[in-house]
């Protein structure tokens, strides 16, 4: 079975003072850089295709594509207004000969082969498979700056990327959707919506999502307790 992986990378951060997060520098590389360096080396990863901020396209050509000599990489997109809009330009981009579509974010550097595996061979069976992991915190629900209830956090998790859908399926639960006005921020979330059900696959709390200023430096402490061989569990410890 033929898997493509698409890395949605277009967003602006604005908690990071309005810069493209892709191209921020982690460790010396484009933040994008080190999560596409996940997929090229996966043995169950055939193609990638990239969604940048529009008019970026070059520039990750030259500045990603180029300069680390990723050859996995068949299309650079352009993204849209909203992360759904930049999935499904991308799967509008790729042919029908598809089996298996992974989606993952280009700011979750810290993704591993096993995961990506772990969430392919998933949805061969089922269908449709997200990688999440158990909530740790009390969760409470609050109105108006008043707790209104507390929520057992057993049966919460906080859902991560990479996940893996057949390829039929997301592109359907995409193009319904979009003719409806549907919007999510997560793609399971578009694939629930349309009746399917989805399979989880425990994920990792080191696999997270830069978004802050913060997430830099718990980044630099991830990657320099790599290079030290520091457990990465260890080196997690530092941003829970």
């Amino acid at each position: 079975m033929k898997t493509a992986a698409i890395i949605p990378s277009a967003g602006i951060g604005k908690r990071m003072g309005f810069k493209k997060k892709p191209f921020i520098s982690l460790a010396g590389r484009p933040i994008l850089a080190h999560t596409v360096a996940v997929f090229e080396g996966s043995p169950h990863i055939d193609a990638l295709v990239l969604v940048v901020p529009k008019g970026d396209e070059d520039i990750c050509q030259e500045e990603i594509v180029g300069r680390f000599r990723y050859k996995k990489v068949i299309k650079i997109v352009s993204g849209g207004k909203e992360r759904q809009d930049s999935v499904r330009a991308a799967l509008d981009s790729l042919s029908v000969s598809w089996d298996i579509v992974v989606v993952h974010d280009g700011v979750r550097p810290f993704v591993t082969p096993a995961l990506i595996e772990g969430v392919i061979k998933e949805a061969k069976k089922t269908g449709c498979a997200i990688s999440a992991v158990p909530v740790k915190d009390t969760i409470k629900e609050v109105q108006d700056g008043t707790v209104r209830r507390t929520i057992p956090r057993e049966p919460l998790w906080a859902v991560q990327t990479p996940q893996a859908f057949k390829a039929e399926i997301l592109i359907n639960a995409h193009k319904k959707a979009f003719e409806d006005g549907f919007y999510s921020t997560d793609d399971s979330a578009i694939v629930e919506w349309l009746g399917y059900k989805v399979s989880v696959v425990e994920g990792l709390y080191e696999n997270i999502k830069i978004t802050t200023p913060e997430d830099i430096m718990v980044g630099e402490a991830l990657l320099n307790g790599k290079e030290v061989g520091m457990n990465i569990k260890d080196a997690s410890r530092l941003w829970v």
